[in-house]
């Protein structure tokens, strides 16, 4: 009986997957910035290095006007920096007189989880260091964050860790978690008046942790859903007024 309870006890451990050495997938991010760069219409595809990365895709819009303020788009799981509700957000912010710098953040399998993605924010990280290194490096002063779902859980990680903020401000969408450390800049927390329950109610508990600094506030979008779709121009529109005032200096 006790062989068998070990046995038992050693299959349990051998079937359950370790995330210890997960990283992103790397042959579908590639699959993915072969179609994207080749069918790209609006903006430019750069390459940023990172210490796991030589190459990471990103795609670089620059507005009308010249401009010192710049955002760094970022989207969810699963997906790439011109997919869908991001694609169309990086071309609206652009056209709102923002250069925007979309990028690709780290992938897993398509059957990964959640949680799962919790390995690679170191990942996502280094590639968001990178991509403000890069804007900076292009005399971009100003520079917010504006990021969708899992993006949003892995700006929150990136912005946990630093000692002091290394952006003007944040628009966190759709993001499903609490703040992982008290905003330490002003931020919009956006969800959408359809989106998830979780989303929905880890903003009640975020929107007593803002910065009572004359800028910070939330914001619901009305009518949209959690990847907003034809609303996306909305959401642009909604969230400009912040990006002004939090780049200006509130």
């Amino acid at each position: 009986m006790k062989i068998a309870r070990t046995l038992a006890a050693l299959l349990i451990v051998v079937s359950i997957p370790s995330l210890a050495g997960v990283g992103a997938d790397a042959a579908r991010e590639r699959r993915w910035a072969d179609e994207i760069v080749t069918q790209l219409v609006v903006g430019d595809a750069v390459w940023l290095a990172t210490p796991r990365h030589d190459a990471v895709l990103a795609l670089f819009t620059e507005p009308v006007e010249k401009t010192d303020r710049a955002i760094v788009v970022v989207h969810g799981m699963g997906v790439h920096p011109d997919w869908s509700l991001i694609g169309l957000l990086r071309m609206e912010l652009a056209q709102l007189g923002f250069a925007t710098l979309s990028v690709q953040m780290p992938v897993l399998g398509a059957q990964a989880q959640r949680a799962d993605y919790t390995a690679v924010f170191p990942d996502a990280g280094e590639r968001l260091d990178a991509a403000i290194d890069w804007l900076r490096a292009r005399d971009y002063a100003r520079i917010a964050v504006v990021s969708h779902s899992m993006g949003s859980a892995m700006v929150n990680a990136w912005i946990s860790r630093q000692k002091s903020p290394e952006i003007n401000a944040w628009v966190p969408v759709g993001l499903l978690v609490d703040f992982a450390t008290p905003p330490r800049l002003p931020v919009l927390d956006v969800i959408a008046e359809r989106d998830f329950p979780e989303a929905i109610a880890a903003a009640k508990k975020r929107v007593q942790r803002l910065r009572k600094d004359g800028c910070s506030s939330s914001l619901v979008v009305p009518g949209a859903d959690h990847y907003f779709g034809t609303a996306t121009p909305r959401l642009a529109a909604a969230i400009k007024p912040f990006l002004d005032r939090a780049l200006g200096g509130c």
